[in-house]
């Protein structure tokens, strides 16, 4: 039987195409390795859906376990991402946030109907996708966590638990001499 070597990557970053991208590339490198374990440390503002969505489908298709530790805050679409652990952990002070997503205009805009229409659309699968992982995940109604999304839910360590995102609260993150790699 072949010895499992554990990967510990801290995560402190916004979502994002570039940082998600990093992070894929690094579990592809250490895959190579023969590494078959990662624990993903994380503590983040939450940013893109497409990214977030992304690495969680990623992390759930690679032949390895994957456990996530929340030390922090896990907030908006990291709470997806957090989602791609088969067990998932948290500090006894940490805080989760899930809520809706938008749409940024940068610059004054034109819209055409049908543009519009479209980018409702869009928006409306994104938090389906989003609520569909979540509730898959927590094992709650998917209609219970669409409403969640949509009315903005804050959830503390002990309310997490509860609520299915969280299998455990532990303080401890890794054993002494750990290697932790950080993606930046």
């Amino acid at each position: 039987m072949a010895r499992e070597e554990t990967t510990y990557i801290r995560f402190s970053v916004g979502i994002e195409v570039k940082t998600v991208n990093k992070l894929i590339r690094f579990v592809e490198v250490q895959l190579k390795k023969g590494v078959d374990s990662f624990v993903l440390l994380m503590s983040s503002p939450g940013g893109n859906v497409f990214a977030g969505l992304s690495g969680y489908g990623y992390l759930k298709g690679i032949p390895a376990k994957v456990v996530t530790h929340n030390y922090g805050n896990v907030d908006s679409i990291a709470a997806v991402l957090f989602c791609a652990g088969s067990h998932r952990l948290c500090v006894p002070h940490a805080r989760f946030l899930l809520h809706g997503i938008s749409y940024d205009v940068t610059k004054p805009t034109r819209f055409e109907e049908k543009t519009l229409d479209e980018r409702v659309r869009s928006l409306r699968i994104d938090r389906e996708n989003m609520s569909g992982v979540i509730a898959d995940s927590t094992g709650k109604p998917l209609a219970e966590v669409e409403h969640d999304i949509l009315e903005g839910t804050v959830l503390n360590s002990e309310q997490a638990l509860a609520y299915g995102l969280v299998h455990e609260i532990k303080s401890v993150l890794f054993e002494k001499g750990a290697k932790i790699f950080e993606i930046a």
